[in-house]
């Protein structure tokens, strides 16, 4: 059940609920809601539940759409959900990936008076005392924040992200209901704690507070100039941190060119092709060196200087991947790209991703299929990223989880090799990949880093060694005092005792009716009693009752769909 301190949240929120439900119920969704009991632990049902206009021709659309639209009209929590969600294929199918990849979040702007108020609290002066031009009207207007451009009374050009104001109200309300939608489904769906919902929701609420904090922001801004600060092919904006907070991102402005404006870039007399390279030499460098990549590198966040520098801005998305995350994925294409299906497995095995539960043998035959369905391909043709997402997708297919970073990976390796595409219909981003994956291998085989590792092994089973003692001692010690306990936790039971609860209740119910039927036909027959027109009150008075009663039942019973 529905922990008090959860209940409480939910119920300071009810009047989302209520929205969020009519959404869900509105675009095709009434099935999932009447799935996880919101009636019976909230007190929700649909008689709370007001419906909106649903779409035309709502019925031709397909699951996935629907999702979109619905997502797209429960507001900001939502689309930022689902286009987090879109780089999880490991948790949903492909259809609805396509699908919430198409996810809009444009917005009307905020009123200049708000976001002149919101600017003031954090930086602690008026806006005329900060800038000496602020243009009012936005370059960008997204559900979180908008963007605007300015000039620094010290004459410099800037850009200036704002947060919206109330927005972290409105996503705290939506992220404590998704909490609460996401306990339901563990206990209520059929194989719905297989996805782990709770943990997707933890995640996410992660996510979404570091990308509403700006000066987080602003520091992943100043880590990817560190890292790429001797790199004269890529430019990083300068981040003006005394007109930056929580809530205010104001960074250098740059003149440039969308990279996916390709005949612009041409007349300009940008080589095209070296920017392709540049760009994939620039993500894998992310990625394979600083284990620190921008995670949503759509071409709208790609500009192109002078020199054919490349300059990424939008860094509120990225991805990590420790130095143990980098060389499983290399060990992984490696054993993709030599058709080596046992060092797969093993890999695998030896991280913990495959279970006894794993189907081995099926596994190891679509792996085969897989990597022969690439094999004879020419390297040229070999879509890395589309590689990826497709190994994946056969993970999926066995219950077989990956790290999050490594989806977000995913789909930033398949945007950047389609822009290197239409750059250059010639782009291979193998022959990029694999400098970086042999460096990688030599650095792995160096006398130094064995060294390195044999020393933090020996590390580990010291401290091991160290502390065997000391929790055997503990444990020996809770048996003898009768402390040593085993939780077990009955799973799947939670709906069977709601509905039997519900069953026992209607009985009850139909009894005290049969009862008071009862009851008055024998003060009827006893003739007994006040009178109204020839008949005992107290017995018209039981047949009122037990009238009332029954509709009343008759009533329930029908709302809940369930004769």
């Amino acid at each position: 059940m529905l922990t008090f301190t959860r209940i409480n949240r939910n119920i300071r929120s009810i009047k989302r609920y209520r929205n969020i439900l009519g959404i869900l119920i509105k675009y095709g969704f009434g099935h999932v809601v009447e799935q996880l009991n919101i009636d019976y632990y909230l007190e929700l049902g649909r008689r709370i539940v007001t419906l909106g206009t649903a779409p035309k021709n709502i019925d031709r659309l397909t699951q996935p759409e629907r999702l979109r639209l619905a997502m797209e009209e429960l507001g900001p929590t939502f689309v930022k959900l689902g286009q987090i969600l879109s780089t999880r294929p490991d948790v949903i199918p492909r259809e609805y990936i396509e699908e919430l990849s198409k996810l809009q979040d444009d917005v009307p702007p905020v009123a200049l008076s708000e976001l002149q108020e919101q600017i003031q609290r954090e930086l602690g002066r008026p806006v005329e005392e900060v800038f000496a031009f602020f243009d009012p009207e936005p370059i960008a207007a997204a559900s979180i924040a908008q963007v605007h451009r300015a000039r620094l009374l010290t004459g410099e050009e800037v850009v200036v992200k704002v947060r919206r104001p109330g927005i972290a109200q409105t996503i705290e309300i939506d992220l404590d209901i998704m909490a609460g939608l996401a306990y339901l489904i563990e206990h209520h769906l059929p194989g719905g704690e297989l996805y782990d919902p709770s943990g997707l929701v933890k995640e996410f609420r992660r996510t979404i507070y570091r990308e509403m904090d700006f000066s987080r922001e602003g520091q992943t801004i100043d880590r990817f100039a560190a890292n790429f600060e001797d790199d004269e092919t890529v430019y990083i904006p300068k981040v003006f941190w005394n007109y930056t907070g929580n809530t205010v991102l104001t960074m250098e402005f740059v003149r440039g060119l969308k990279v996916s404006d390709l005949s612009l870039l041409a007349d300009r007399g940008h080589d095209l092709k070296a920017i392709a390279q540049r760009g994939a030499d620039f993500f894998l460098k992310q990625v394979l060196v600083h284990g620190l990549f921008h995670g949503d590198p759509h071409p709208g966040n790609f500009f192109i200087l002078e020199g054919d520098v490349i300059c990424l801005l939008d860094y509120g998305m990225v991805g990590r991947l420790d130095e143990d995350l980098k060389y499983r994925l290399v060990d992984l294409l490696l054993g993709v790209l030599d058709r080596d299906v046992d060092r797969i497995l093993s890999l695998m095995l030896f991280s913990g991703e495959i279970t006894e539960e794993t189907d081995r043998k099926g596994l190891k035959r679509d792996l085969y299929e897989f990597i022969d369905d690439y094999y004879e391909m020419p390297l040229g043709d070999l879509n890395v990223g589309r590689l990826l997402m497709e190994f994946v997708d056969l993970m999926n297919a066995y219950r077989i989880k990956f790290p999050a970073d490594l989806m977000l990976l995913g789909k930033a390796l398949v945007t950047v090799e389609g822009i290197g595409r239409q750059l250059d219909p010639q782009f291979n981003m193998v022959e990029h990949l694999k400098p970086f994956v042999e460096k990688m291998v030599h650095q792995r085989l160096s006398p130094g880093n064995i060294s390195r590792g044999m020393i933090s092994l020996l590390e580990a089973y010291a401290s091991l060694f160290k502390n065997l003692p000391r929790d055997l001692k503990e444990f020996i010690n809770r048996v003898n005092r009768n402390k040593f306990k085993i939780d077990l936790e009955h799973r799947g039971l939670e709906k069977l005792i709601s509905e039997f609860d519900k069953s026992s209740n209607r009985l009850s119910f139909a009894l005290i009716i049969g009862a008071l039927i009862v009851g008055s036909s024998l003060i009827i027959q006893s003739d007994k009693g006040p009178q109204l027109f020839d008949f005992p009150v107290l017995g018209l008075l039981g047949y009122s009752i037990a009238g009332i009663l029954g509709l009343w039942l008759a009533i329930a019973i029908l709302r809940s769909g369930r004769l």
